[in-house]
């Protein structure tokens, strides 16, 4: 990968070290910050994106007692040091060393290294009673979980999503399986995709702001969400976030803006009426933890939000679907 151009390449299988381990893939999903990274031309030329793993061990380095050979598994790429001032002040996913890949070369690929770090830390052996296609969403789950539970949210509260895509439903899905009495909210200004939301159950859907008021005044008179979730990114966002959120709310940001791009609102109404406005950009071993007891225990389950499969050989074809807003949660499974 390079820019926004991808190609199949032949690459050799590398041995495990001590305390790493060597996973043949079974599925990788397709992340929104895969096509970020791919439409922005901010990776270098032979790059392997991929990060939301699961595998098979069919290698283990020396000292390596967690796993076996056959085990499934579920990996996330990012591990802190658990040492430094960040994550000793609870912001373990701005340590330097969580920016560190840990997948080598990628999860886009039939054999993925696994380094010591996350070996020993990250990786999870998933439950017979788990399918792959479930754990698969372990990684991108727990990046929302982070935002959720900074949000400080009650079960009688009122929240609004913005944007029905892959991660906007997997907010829904995360904050219907902690607060089942939650009223959430959907804004999408395209019809379609506000189609998969009320498949799923979540029947408070709007196209505008306008018609998102409309739903919070009949949910609790007007006085405004509890929390609004952006999962779309951008400045116009932002300020509609704001007019939508009650005093005391919070906004949190959860989606790229284009580069450069500075936002512009009324100070007063952050300060005057005590709104919070956060950004959740990955999710810490405590929110993997939380996760994979939720799809554990079966009351998560993402796996409606897969609306296509290809081998990594119809790369492409998956890339183009997403890119296109022709596809909801894409998967990828091995080219042998």
């Amino acid at each position: 990968m390079g820019g926004d151009r991808v190609q199949l390449e032949s690459r050799v299988t590398p041995a495990p070290l001590a305390g790493e381990m060597l996973l043949g893939l079974r599925v990788v999903g397709f992340c929104g910050t895969d096509l970020f990274k791919l439409t922005s031309g901010s990776i270098e030329p032979g790059t392997v994106l991929g990060h939301e793993v699961v595998g098979e061990v069919i290698s283990l380095g020396a000292g390596v007692k967690k796993f076996s050979i056959g085990d499934r598994v579920a990996v996330p790429h990012h591990v802190p040091c658990g040492k430094c001032i960040y994550c000793m002040r609870d912001c373990s996913t701005m340590c330097m060393s969580f920016r560190e890949n840990l997948l080598s070369p990628g999860g886009f690929a039939n054999k993925i290294l696994v380094r010591p770090r996350a070996t020993a830390m990250s990786a999870r052996k998933i439950p017979e009673s788990v399918s792959d296609d479930s754990a698969v969403f372990m990684e991108p789950a727990a990046c929302v979980l982070r935002g959720i539970l900074k949000a400080g949210l009650t079960n009688d509260g009122i929240v609004v999503i913005f944007g029905s895509g892959s991660m906007g439903l997997l907010h829904a899905l995360v904050i219907r399986a902690l607060f089942s009495h939650l009223s959430i909210v959907i804004l999408d200004p395209k019809k379609e995709r506000l189609k998969h939301a009320c498949g799923l159950g979540f029947n408070n859907v709007a196209r505008s702001e306008v018609q998102a008021k409309e739903i919070i005044a009949n949910l609790n008179g007007g006085i405004g969400a509890d929390a609004v979730f952006d999962t779309v990114g951008g400045a116009n966002i932002l300020n509609s976030a704001l007019r939508l959120s009650r005093h005391g709310g919070a906004i949190l940001l959860f989606a790229h803006a284009r580069e450069g791009e500075k936002s512009s609102f009324v100070l007063n109404q952050l300060f005057k009426y005590e709104r919070r406005i956060f950004g959740t950009y990955s999710g810490a071993l405590i929110e993997q933890e939380q996760i994979f007891e939720l799809l554990s225990s079966g009351k998560l389950d993402p796996t409606s939000l897969i609306t296509h499969k290809f081998s990594l050989y119809n790369f492409k074809e998956g890339v183009e679907l997403v890119r296109k807003q022709k596809a909801l949660k894409v998967l990828f499974t091995p080219t042998d």
